[in-house]
C-alpha cells in the first residue's frame, strides 16, 4: 500500500473542485478520508474552518490553484516565501499554497486532528510541470537502479532491492486521489513507489562497514528522492494533468 502525503491528497482534491471536476460532497469526504480529522485555521481571524467552510473561502477569495510543497533541507520545493512560512513548511515537511490570496497552510498534528494553520504565503516562482517531472523521474530511477546494483543493495537492504525489482507491479494508494489525468495518476504511483524505495534503503545501513559506504548509498538515493518529490508536486498541483 502506497502512502499518499496528506498535503498531496488535499491539494489534488481542492484543485479538482476548483476545476469543476468533483462535487463538494466528494471533496469533503476525501479530504477527511478515513480517520483523518482535519481543520483549517484561517489567516488573521484564526477562525477554525471545516472543509466545507474552506471551500467557500476558496471561492470567495478567487483562488485559482492550490499547489503542493514538499520542502527538504537545501530543496525548497513548492515554496515561494516569506521566510517564516518557508521555515514552518520545512519543519513540517509539507504545505499547501493558495494561488491568488497569498495564503498557505502548514500542518500541525494535535492528537487525532491535523490542524492546517494558515499564514501569508507567496506562490512559488517555479513548479515542475508534468512532462519534465516524468522524464526526470524515469531518468533518476534508471541511474539510481544502476548505482544501487553497483553498491550491492541486496546485501544491505533486501526490501529495497525487491521493491526495485517489482516496480512494474501495479501499486495501490492508501486513500483516494482526484488527479487530473491518467498520466498524472501513473506518475504519482510511480513517484510514491520510488520514494518508498528510498525510505527503505535509507532506513537500514546494516551492511555498511564504513561511513564512506553509508555516504555513497545516501548520495546514490538522493536524486531519486528529489525526482519523486518533484513528480508528486507536479501531479498534485496540476489542474489539467499537463
Amino acid at each position: 500500500m502506497l502512502v499518499v502525503p496528506d498535503a498531496g491528497r488535499i491539494s489534488c482534491w481542492l484543485n479538482a473542485w476548483l476545476a469543476g471536476h468533483e462535487s463538494t460532497d466528494h471533496v469533503i469526504d476525501a479530504v477527511s478520508w478515513g480517520d483523518r480529522r482535519v481543520e483549517f485555521i484561517s489567516v488573521g481571524t484564526r477562525e477554525c474552518l471545516s472543509v466545507a467552510l474552506l471551500l467557500g473561502e476558496l471561492r470567495r477569495l478567487r483562488v485559482s490553484r492550490v499547489s503542493l510543497a514538499l520542502p527538504r533541507p537545501g530543496n525548497p520545493l513548492g515554496l515561494g516565501g516569506p521566510s517564516e512560512f518557508n521555515a514552518a513548511a520545512l519543519e513540517a515537511g509539507a504545505a499547501i499554497v493558495l494561488h491568488g490570496p497569498g495564503t498557505g497552510f502548514v500542518p500541525a498534528r494535535r492528537g487525532s486532528v491535523t490542524s492546517w494553520v494558515g499564514a501569508p504565503a507567496t506562490p512559488p516562482p517555479y513548479l515542475p510541470d508534468m512532462q519534465q517531472a516524468d522524464r526526470d523521474l524515469r531518468g533518476a530511477l534508471l541511474d539510481t537502479a544502476e548505482r544501487l546494483a553497483e553498491l550491492d543493495v541486496a546485501s544491505w537492504s533486501p526490501e529495497a532491492a525487491d521493491a526495485v525489482m517489482n516496480l512494474r507491479v501495479a501499486g495501490q494508494l492508501d486513500s483516494p486521489m482526484a488527479l487530473p489525468s491518467p498520466a498524472a495518476t501513473r506518475m504519482t504511483i510511480s513517484a510514491l513507489r520510488c520514494n518508498a524505495i528510498v525510505q527503505l534503503a535509507l532506513r537500514d545501513h546494516g551492511g555498511a562497514a564504513t561511513s564512506n559506504e553509508m555516504s555513497a548509498r545516501s548520495q546514490a538515493l538522493r536524486p531519486l528522492e528529489r525526482a519523486s518529490h518533484a513528480a508528486i508536486v507536479a501531479a498534485c498541483s496540476s489542474l489539467d494533468g499537463r
